[in-house]
């Protein structure tokens, strides 16, 4: 597995990562997933090459990074980078954010805030230390928290040992621009598929003058770029007020995948690697997350960083999305 710098550290990171929200389970994903299955997908990493794992607390009110910490157990813990975030609780108040079965989240980014959530976090993943610890959702009225107080608690916690690198996801440029005044951002997360290329218009430049990693997530459109549903497909949880899971868009997004047999072909790759290897052709300073929740899955999307996907066959892929878009 190819591996890229993680922004200015001296750590390197595999070019595919696992993201666990779909691991966590819950209402967002039709339900729990089986726990052996998850607990085997997370400890398959480091024998295919990858060594990044992404998890939050508000992924299922904790239990992803309790599924994480029980797969942790069984590894070698220096082996791996491990992110969780920060600024979406549920047993405090903030901003309302999502609300998840008859469960409340809110968005809290006040120092306080996080130095209860790093302390809650280290327990349910079983470990002293995070490697990047990474603001989940920017702050917002009524509870705002200005930027230089939660960069402050975070560079604090970097100091005291708990964290080894900051990051941040789904930023505007402009707060990537101001949470850099104060602090050292490694890695910016950003949603990013061949169906949704809104990073590149402003985020993306700004991440390259700061020298900050882009972590992509997304890139197979929750499931929808993965080839594996029928057109009768029903969306589920999460992806049910998705732009994508509406019924004309998804229907297109399926013409737009027939259409890419040539390419697969060419590659001798499957839909959801050609997928993942559209976004990481984009340049090597992007790492993406692949949501795989069995080792059979993990498996089949770790050929995408073997792809050697050309300019112009990109460029192909990026007008067929184009062409649906309107």
């Amino acid at each position: 597995m190819k591996q890229i710098k993680l922004g200015k550290t001296d750590r390197s990171i595999s070019r595919l990562g696992l993201g666990t929200w779909a691991i966590g389970g819950g209402p967002a994903w039709g339900g729990d997933k089986d726990l052996d299955e998850c607990i085997s997908t997370i400890r398959a990493c480091p024998e295919l090459g990858i060594n990044l794992v992404d998890t939050a607390p508000g992924y299922n009110f904790g239990q992803s990074e309790e599924i994480v910490g029980k797969a942790l157990s069984g590894m070698n813990r220096e082996e791996m980078v491990l992110i969780t975030k920060c600024g979406i609780v549920w047993t405090r108040l903030g901003s309302l954010f999502n609300k998840v079965g008859d469960r409340q989240l809110y968005k809290n980014l006040t120092r306080e805030s996080i130095f209860e959530e790093i302390q809650m976090s280290l327990e349910r993943l079983g470990t002293d230390y995070i490697d990047v610890y990474m603001v989940h959702w920017p702050s917002v009225e009524p509870f705002n928290t200005p930027i230089k107080e939660t960069m402050d608690a975070l560079n604090d916690l970097k100091r005291q040992g708990l964290i080894r690198a900051i990051g941040a996801a789904n930023l505007s440029p402009a707060q990537v621009e101001e949470y850099s005044n104060y602090g050292e951002l490694d890695i910016v997360q950003g949603k990013y598929s061949v169906l949704d290329r809104a990073v590149e218009e402003e985020l993306i430049p700004v991440l390259k003058k700061h020298g900050i990693t882009l972590q992509a997530y997304s890139p197979l459109e929750q499931g929808l770029l993965s080839g594996a549903l029928g057109r009768d497909y029903e969306p589920q949880g999460a992806q049910c007020n998705k732009k994508w899971f509406q019924r004309e868009n998804m229907l297109k997004a399926m013409d737009m995948m027939d259409a890419w047999t040539p390419l697969t072909q060419k590659y001798n790759c499957t839909i959801p690697a050609l997928a993942l290897a559209w976004v990481m052709a984009q340049g090597d300073f992007i790492t993406v997350l692949s949501g795989a929740i069995t080792v059979d899955q993990l498996k089949e999307n770790i050929n995408a960083a073997n792809i050697e996907l050309s300019h112009e066959d990109a460029e192909i892929m990026r007008k067929m999305a184009q062409d649906i878009d309107n």
